[in-house]
């Protein structure tokens, strides 16, 4: 797989869609054999939230399906994360609006999550308004998948 990628997923409030990115992603890594190969983390372009857990909606659609986000607290991005990351995922078209205020995109790392699942201009659908985590959930881990295939795929990012 060559180097170690380091991946961001990012969402509003890093409490419902990209932790449950982060921890899907990690239990897809883990299943596959490449835990501690590629970095994962999760974060908000808001910090309305910072400091809280994963929303409880959102944990318990995780557990769920096995997966714990144990220790989890929002954390705003900053811009020195840009530097930090091979490949910074959006939940949706204002996540990546915000992302790019934040750090721009001058080397286009920037990309909707979807479009890994084959639907490039699509977006996650915020549970925390639709209520909707089995959704959430379903999206993105179809996305993770089609990343996970790329990555052992060797396929740039």
């Amino acid at each position: 797989m060559g180097r170690v990628k380091n991946i961001l997923f990012v969402c509003h409030g890093n409490i419902c869609r990209s932790p449950m990115a982060e921890f899907i992603m990690k239990d897809m890594l883990a299943k596959a054999g490449l835990e501690g190969q590629i970095h994962i983390e999760s974060a908000a372009v808001s910090s309305e939230e910072i400091g809280n857990p994963v929303y409880g909606p959102a944990r318990r659609e995780l557990e769920k399906h096995g997966i714990t986000c144990q220790g989890k607290v929002a954390r705003k991005m900053s811009a020195q994360d840009y530097d930090k990351f091979d490949i910074i995922l959006a939940m949706d078209n204002s996540n990546l609006y915000n992302l790019k205020r934040i750090c721009g995109d001058p080397r286009g790392k920037v990309k909707l999550i979807l479009e890994y699942a084959g639907r490039p201009n699509s977006e996650v659908s915020d549970p925390w308004y639709t209520g909707d985590f089995a959704k959430a959930y379903s999206d993105i881990s179809e996305a993770c998948e089609g990343l996970l295939k790329s990555l052992q795929a060797g396929k740039k990012l």
